[in-house]
């Protein structure tokens, strides 16, 4: 008797309905079986995918860039003809655009400081090998480089000149001392000045450089400070002076009528109640087309819909979002006569990016272009090239154009997707691309209602993507404290880098003025705003 022993089954025992029955019941067990097998199986090709892959979604034709190893090979041509004198004009062009470049080159530089470092002959040397005679200068030839100078930190005393009358201190009594009239610190008693604040809070929230690396830097020059210091200037600085900026801002966005909205990850380590690896966010709001550009950041414990409900108070217009259905809130507050009138509108690169993700699992190049999901993908460039076409053109122009060209590319596009939607398998990932737009039709629809809305929510990606690559070098925030004013700083930034400034120049600034003005008064605040055109020229990004 062998190992493995199998179990016989009489087939006359059974009736034919019962064998009939089991015969179906084990049919529908493959085909489930196959199913999930199926499911694993592109499970593990698009978690490969994503461990491997590229991250790009702009291919979809099927051909895959893969790196050139035989490039010597590829590019040689063995026949190729030796030039002719008809390869002067190319010559000539090639020259000239060498000119134009050095033109450029001398442009790029004519901002910078210059120094100048003459080598000449002593009068000893200057004589002639040749005959004895005496030498003279003829021109210079003139080499540049660029000149790093590392950041120099100084102390700077602030002396301020007490005056006394002398007459009175021969004559009265009482003598009176008049002090000169000095700017006030950012944080009194501290050694902290406007520019190693707005320094730290650069390298910090732009560079997203820790403060134990500050730290580590500071040690390297001698400098006293740790990242206790840093981390309560910053949250310091935030608090009494870019918060009051902070919440003119917030009124500004929630007075506009087109915004855009995303949320992301933070970890927050010590905050009561809760563990260290409780999950907390930071929500950004941005402004849309068409207004000031503005962006920030608002730090919550949780994900709950209520927190943009009550970060937008007042907000009545359009609002760019994610299929997350915490927005869905602000419709209902909407619907029920709230302060709040709210129109969301979904984002068709979120609907894109899930037929791309289908795609990255199929192996078959051939068959490739074939699939539903490269349909759908198709379905949805030609109106991005759309958009790209009408994006020259007003908001009133291109809300027409939409209604006669979009709209019929809308209208086929969510025909296609109910079909699809009755075929497709509900949890494979081409299941999850159409039921992303089958159930966002309504508010992927709403393209159509302003000129200035657009196709997707790549306007707030763009925005939350500095935190975003900040995080992944200092990690997490020790404090709710802590949060609050990061969310608060990066707010300043990112809006000063939106309106072209730049960031450090600004934030020193705003810190020199601050304390010496009245930061209740909206009219003072209005003219800090970063599109204010009152800021000092240095101010402005010298990028080009």
């Amino acid at each position: 008797m062998s190992k493995t022993e199998v179990k016989s089954f009489n087939l006359e025992n059974y009736s034919r309905k019962e064998l009939e029955d089991a015969f179906i019941k084990l049919s529908i067990e493959k085909e489930q079986a196959e199913l999930r097998l199926k499911w694993y199986e592109e499970q593990y090709k698009l978690n490969k995918q994503r461990l491997f892959g590229k991250s790009s979604e702009k291919n979809i034709d099927g051909q895959i860039n893969m790196p050139i190893f035989n490039e010597a090979e590829s590019e040689r041509q063995p026949f190729t003809a030796e030039p002719n004198l008809d390869d002067c004009a190319k010559q000539q062009q090639s020259s000239s655009k060498a000119k134009k470049l050095k033109g450029k080159r001398e442009k790029d530089l004519s901002d910078l400081p210059k120094q100048i470092v003459e080598y000449k002959l002593s009068a000893e040397e200057q004589v002639c090998s040749q005959c004895g005679g005496q030498l003279h200068e003829v021109r210079s030839e003139i080499r540049r480089e660029l000149e790093v100078i590392p950041a120099q930190i100084i102390v700077k005393e602030i002396h301020s000149m007490i005056y006394s009358c002398r007459k009175c201190e021969k004559e009265d009594i009482t003598v009176p001392m008049i002090s000169a009239p000095t700017p006030k610190p950012v944080i009194k008693g501290s050694i902290a000045s406007s520019s190693i604040i707005a320094y730290i809070m650069t390298r910090k929230y732009v560079d997203a450089t820790p403060l134990y690396r500050q730290e580590q830097e500071y040690k390297r020059r001698g400098l006293p400070v740790n990242r206790q210091n840093m981390a309560n200037w910053i949250i310091r600085a935030a608090q009494d002076w870019l918060n009051p900026l902070y919440l003119r801002l917030r009124k500004y966005l929630t007075d506009y009528d087109v915004a855009h909205a995303d949320e992301t990850e933070l970890e927050v380590l010590n905050e009561p109640g809760r563990e260290a690896t409780t999950r907390s966010y930071m929500w950004m709001y941005r402004t849309g087309n068409g207004h000031d550009p503005i962006v920030l950041y608002d730090y919550q414990p949780s994900r709950a819909g209520d927190n943009a409900k009550t970060f937008l108070n007042g907000f009545k217009g359009y609002l760019h979002v994610d299929a997350y259905d915490g927005y869905d809130k602000l419709l209902k507050d909407s619907k029920a006569g709230g302060a709040m009138e709210v129109t969301l509108v979904a984002c068709f690169a979120h609907a894109r990016r899930y037929f791309t993700d289908t795609l990255k699992a199929v192996t078959d190049k051939e068959s490739y272009m074939y699939t539903s999901a490269y349909q759908g993908v198709k379905y949805i460039d030609e109106m991005f090239k759309l958009e790209e076409e009408l994006s020259s053109l007003s908001s009133e122009d291109r809300y027409d154009e939409r209604l006669s060209k979009l709209k019929p590319m809308l209208e086929a596009y969510f025909s296609w997707i109910e079909k699809e939607h009755a075929l497709a398998l509900p949890k494979s990932s081409y299941g999850k691309a159409v039921n992303y737009s089958f159930n966002q039709k309504d508010k992927l629809m709403s393209i159509l209602k302003d000129g200035r809305l657009e196709l997707s929510n790549n306007r707030a990606e763009r925005a939350i993507k500095p935190f975003v690559i900040g995080r992944k070098n200092w990690l997490f925030a020790n404090t709710p404290q802590g949060a609050k004013a990061s969310a608060v700083t990066y707010s300043i930034i990112e809006t000063a880098k939106e309106n072209d400034l730049n960031p450090f120049e600004y934030l020193k600034y705003l810190f020199e003025q601050f304390p010496n003005v009245d930061i209740n008064d909206s009219e003072v605040l209005d003219s800090l705003l970063p599109w204010s055109s009152t800021l000092p020229k240095y101010c402005k990004s010298k990028q080009v």
